[in-house]
């Protein structure tokens, strides 16, 4: 942890692996997301909090950026076309998934588990929960450091992450957000190197 602790002055918080927190963000305050150990795949939402129903959509934001990854500088934006968000800085290679639905129980039952598996609608869902908040529907998240290439005949695939421990990305907020991230609970695919990990966050 010394190395990470170094990366900001602005107390460090830890997200435990599986598991989700939701962040309250006033605007112009930033968002550091650590990802401790390199591999690990972190679910990231944003709703305005004055309407909830006001959302980060990465369907608005890729055509926006007419890119499927986000680069230093872009904005974030919400299903009313609105700036959330803008990344800021960014010293992972850059890849990360806005591509991809948050995982569910349905999800889990598809790849073969039985019973019950950890998942990141539910932990939004109890994140917002937690701050007597809820929401109607899941939307797809900013799949923070998670590897999903595209292959030249449109295919994709589900890889390790590309990340490495300590790198990070900033977010600032644009409007008063609530955040949740999740801590990616997938351990059937490749998605998190199959060990989902702690994370570590900081507001500044």
């Amino acid at each position: 942890m010394n190395a990470i602790t170094e990366i900001t002055t602005a107390p460090l918080q830890r997200l435990a692996a599986r598991r989700g927190v939701a962040i309250k963000l006033e605007k112009h305050q930033t968002l550091r997301v650590i990802n401790t150990h390199g591999k690990q795949v972190v679910d990231t939402w944003a709703f305005n909090a004055e309407d909830l129903t006001e959302t980060m959509s990465m369907e608005h934001c890729r055509a926006s950026w007419l890119r499927v990854n986000p680069q230093v500088g872009d904005s974030l934006i919400s299903n009313q076309r609105q700036p959330l968000l803008t990344l800021v800085e960014d010293t992972s290679p850059g890849v990360h998934d806005t591509l991809v639905a948050a995982c569910d129980a349905s999800r889990y039952r598809q790849l073969g588990v039985l019973g019950h598996h950890d998942n990141c609608h539910e932990n939004l869902t109890s994140a917002l929960a937690a701050l007597d908040l809820q929401v109607d529907g899941v939307p797809s998240p900013l799949n923070l450091f998670m590897n999903v290439p595209i292959t030249a005949g449109g295919d994709i695939q589900f890889a390790e992450p590309v990340s490495q421990p300590g790198q990070y990305v900033s977010l600032r907020a644009e409007m008063q957000l609530i955040i949740v991230l999740s801590a990616c609970p997938q351990d059937i695919t490749a998605v998190n190197g199959l060990m989902p990990m702690d994370v570590h966050f900081a507001v500044m």
